[in-house]
């Protein structure tokens, strides 16, 4: 008997039966119970010398974070680790460019160094398209939805972009706003961008206010610099603009910066919202109101589905996580 099989018994993750084996403080009473009922029922007895041998073996799980500068990746990519490190699994990360094709770096690692499983955190929908029939090993998409690809071992977690996108402008709308901008972002359809795009627009079309994309959006990296550069664009362009709705927490700390060395106060003269819910939002002056992603159950699931199906054979699951709304300070009623 493995964790694996712990986890599917209890019905909980191998990430949360590994904290309850190492006796982590941050699992809930009745999750240790269930876990524990089942490791005295089935006598089960962790074998330390094979974890400790797993751990001095090659890399056997390669992670590929989309973008140099994206806070969200860092977040999941270090519960990741730890998960993987519970396991007795170790990982090697590797950092891309967000434009980069990860699938054709995916194909030469695995040719290099032939890793059971990989997890793509971040990821553009065409090159899988074009050439992850190449891969063969188990993998897990986070942040996009693989499931019309079709792929036996292409497994993917994501949010709703869409809905998420459409609930930062809907909450805008509800403070008063009407003359709201949207930055960053890539605007493929095979990107996540794409999707938070058509969320704005959907909750623009549902009150009937004209929504002009080539006026009302500027695309730019996920990177404060990229953020702060098209967000002054984007105001030069409209002036009388009262609010703003940023692609990432990232972007909107970006963009707030710009706004500050235009004069602007956030948020007595222009509201501002992210998405992501970083930590570091929290802490922002002032607190970034946000859509906020789970991490942590990107992260748990990511993990668990992908170590179930380098466990057994491949089989598809295919997730989307649920979001919030973190008011926040950075949005206030628009009165006038």
């Amino acid at each position: 008997m493995t964790i694996i099989d712990i986890a599917r018994l209890s019905g909980c993750g191998v990430g949360t039966v590994s904290r309850v084996l190492n006796k982590h403080p941050d699992v809930s009473e009745e999750t240790r119970k269930k876990v524990m009922a089942v490791v005295a029922e089935y006598n089960f007895q962790p074998n330390t010398n094979a974890k400790h041998l797993k751990q001095q073996a090659a890399s056997s799980i390669a992670i590929l974070v989309k973008g140099t500068q994206n806070m969200l990746f860092a977040e999941i990519m270090e519960q990741i680790q730890v998960l993987l490190l519970d396991s007795g699994k170790e990982a090697s990360v590797n950092y891309l460019d967000e434009d980069a094709n990860e699938v054709l770096y995916a194909i030469q690692l695995c040719r290099e160094r032939k890793p059971q499983g990989i997890l793509f955190l971040g990821g553009d929908l065409e090159f899988f398209r074009d050439c992850f029939a190449e891969i063969s090993v188990p993998c897990v998409l986070i942040t996009n939805n693989a499931q019309e690809l079709g792929f036996e071992n292409l497994s993917s977690l994501t949010t709703d972009d869409t809905a998420a996108a459409a609930r930062a402008i809907d909450y805008l709308f509800e403070q008063g706003h009407r003359r709201i901008g949207v930055l960053g972002g890539n605007w493929s359809c095979s990107q996540i961008s794409y999707r938070r795009i058509v969320g704005c627009k959907q909750s623009f079309d549902r009150r009937g206010v004209a929504f002009d994309g080539e006026r009302q959006c500027e695309p730019c990296r996920y990177s404060m610099a990229d953020a702060y550069d098209a967000a002054n664009r984007l105001l030069d362009r409209n002036p009388d603009l009262t609010a703003m709705f940023a692609m990432s927490d990232v972007i909107a700390i970006g963009a707030i910066r710009a706004l500050r060395d235009r004069g602007k106060r956030v948020p007595e003269d222009i509201s501002v919202i992210g998405y992501d819910g970083i930590a570091s939002a929290r802490f922002s002056v002032p607190r970034l109101a946000t859509i906020q992603q789970d991490t942590r159950r990107l992260a748990e699931r990511g993990t668990d589905i992908l170590l179930r199906n380098i466990e057994r054979s491949p089989h598809p699951v295919h997730e989307v996580v649920p979001f919030r709304l973190i008011p926040g300070e950075s949005v206030i009623p628009h009165v006038g």
